[in-house]
């Protein structure tokens, strides 16, 4: 995707999500910074902070789990060595994410079993594992990414409810009381 077609569908996402009743809800969001060609969350980031939820970003440590500090503005993020964008605030550490009431993680694939397909560090295993299902647990993806065929899966992998895409949710469990629906 070039530059203007990854906006336009970082706008699309953003509205997906947006109309989500958990993301309503929240008043706090663990979400991520997106780079490359990884589906936009920058519109989605300022919109969240513009109505006032907390909004808490990854900070990548060097045992591969994740700190949380919160999102203060594009202007308040760095670039690290690992290509990733990082926010500059205060780290809270890497307890914080229990106080998310969604977290929206990156993957490379998930399939209709919640099972999402990472990076391989198991960062954000992690992270989901300290919740226990206690929050909604979203990934986001571009159109074909949602894959009929199961990913791999190791004993730590932990699914999520639901991917959002361009065109819509599709949720995997009722865990927070909602019923299933496609997208």
């Amino acid at each position: 995707m070039d530059a203007a077609a990854l906006h336009a569908s970082a706008l699309d996402l953003r509205d997906v999500l947006l109309a989500c009743p958990e993301l309503q809800a929240a008043t706090t969001v663990a979400a991520y910074v997106s780079v490359d060609s990884e589906p936009g969350t920058g519109p989605l980031l300022e919109e969240l902070r513009d109505r006032g939820v907390q909004v808490l970003l990854p900070v990548l440590l060097p045992d591969d789990d994740l700190d949380w500090a919160p999102y203060d503005g594009a202007e308040q993020l760095a670039g690290t060595d690992n290509g990733l964008r990082e926010p500059t605030t205060a780290q809270l550490g890497p307890d914080a994410v229990l106080d998310a009431d969604v977290i929206l993680a990156p993957a490379l694939a998930v399939d209709r079993h919640g099972l999402r397909l990472g990076r391989g560090r198991g960062c954000y295993d992690r992270a989901l594992a300290r919740l226990a299902g206690h929050s909604w647990t979203c990934v986001l993806l571009h159109e074909g990414e949602l894959l009929d065929l199961p990913v791999p899966r190791e004993p730590h992998d932990m699914p999520v409810s639901a991917a959002a895409t361009p065109l819509g949710l599709n949720r995997f469990s009722d865990s927070v009381g909602l019923p299933r629906s496609g997208s």
